[in-house]
């Protein structure tokens, strides 16, 4: 291997740090939230981040090298893409199988229609 510049093995090694540190924030996230609905927003949030900043420090790393990085780049793409899908997916199911959530209720809804899902007009918020 070559030797690189300092400056690039330091933006790389930013990039690693910072993506390892977001990739721990959601890993902790994960364990320590106390619901479905919580848990699901550490990994998709945080963990995304993550594995970008690791997936961009490759990039600049194969730049350097003369390569293109077409590969980081195609799942980094992915990566940001597919995240939000799945995570609506995911929420989506679990209001539809009425999953319960540990969240605070909000002031302006009654507490009786927050527990049978109704909204304030006695809808039901969930999709059938």
């Amino acid at each position: 291997m070559t030797d690189l510049p300092v400056w690039i093995q330091i933006v790389a090694a930013v990039l690693l740090v910072v993506g390892g540190v977001f990739a721990l924030v959601g890993a902790v996230g994960l364990l320590r939230f106390p619901d479905f609905y919580m848990r699901l927003h550490a990994p998709t949030k945080a963990t995304t981040l993550g594995v970008g900043g690791v997936l961009v420090a490759s990039m600049v790393l194969s730049w350097t090298r003369g390569e293109v990085g077409l590969h980081e780049l195609l799942i980094t793409l992915f990566l940001f893409v597919t995240a939000p899908v799945s995570a609506n997916l995911l929420s989506q199911a679990a209001l539809h199988g009425r999953v319960p959530s540990k969240a605070p209720v909000p002031a302006d809804v009654p507490v009786a229609e927050a527990r049978d899902g109704t909204g304030p007009s006695g809808s039901s918020s969930a999709t059938s």
